[in-house]
């Protein structure tokens, strides 16, 4: 069962700290100028300023893949599998990563907005700089992910699980955590920390005495609680 962390008091424990994933490529072939395929298998390629702009990847498996400044607007990759993969500086709007799975990945510097990530599985994944707006995680699940030095305007985690999830020197701003369930998730790290709906599913999570002060009028919001002069 999963611990529950203080967050108001000098009383509760640590979070249980995310495993970082540890990705060693291998030596990479060039991925060339072919459209990507539905169900393709794609192992030791690189992806280097590939314009994959609209294309059709839908269950499609990236293995030990480097993906460098590719274009991704309107790319559907959904169900894709993503395992021992390194993204970087990757920028596109409208991205479909519905139901897709991510294992062992980094994600780094990346410039990205809409992107449809609802039902996905992530799994010792690292988001390391960049920004992405409206990113949707509606019902999908995050274990051992990490967003470190990035911002994320209006992220939706509702009904999402999040257990192992760590937030280091990055913003949130605007995130919905409606019906979701958190578990050694540690939003210390956020500045600011905004949430828009789910201040009721904290629960699981720790934060610091600052983010309480910050929080209080949502918190006395969402209790019912009138503060007056």
């Amino acid at each position: 069962m999963a611990r529950r962390t203080g967050t108001a008091g000098g009383g509760g424990t640590a979070p249980r700290a995310a495993r970082r994933p540890e990705v060693r490529l291998p030596a990479l072939e060039p991925y060339g100028d072919g459209a990507l395929e539905r169900d393709g298998d794609y192992d030791g390629l690189d992806f280097d300023g590939t314009d994959l702009a609209g294309q059709d990847g839908a269950g499609a498996r990236f293995m030990d893949c480097a993906l460098t400044g590719c274009v991704l607007d309107e790319t559907s990759l959904r169900r894709a599998r993503l395992l021992d993969t390194v993204l970087t500086g990757v920028r596109g709007v409208g991205t479909d990563l519905g139901e897709a799975t991510l294992r062992d990945v980094v994600l780094a510097d990346a410039r990205l907005g809409g992107v449809q990530a609802h039902g996905a599985v992530l799994e010792r994944v690292v988001i390391r700089g960049g920004k992405i707006d409206f990113l949707n995680l509606r019902g999908a699940r995050l274990k051992d992910v990490v967003f470190e030095g990035c911002v994320l305007v209006e992220p939706d985690f509702g009904g999402a699980r999040l257990e192992r999830v760590a937030f280091a020197d990055c913003a949130v701003k605007g995130a919905d955590l409606s019906a979701a369930t958190l578990a050694d998730v540690d939003l210390r790290g956020a500045a600011p920390l905004e949430l828009a709906r789910g201040v009721d599913r904290l629960s699981g999570a720790v934060i610091s005495h600052t983010q309480l002060l910050d929080l209080a009028p949502v918190l006395a919001a969402e209790l019912g609680v009138r503060v007056l002069p």
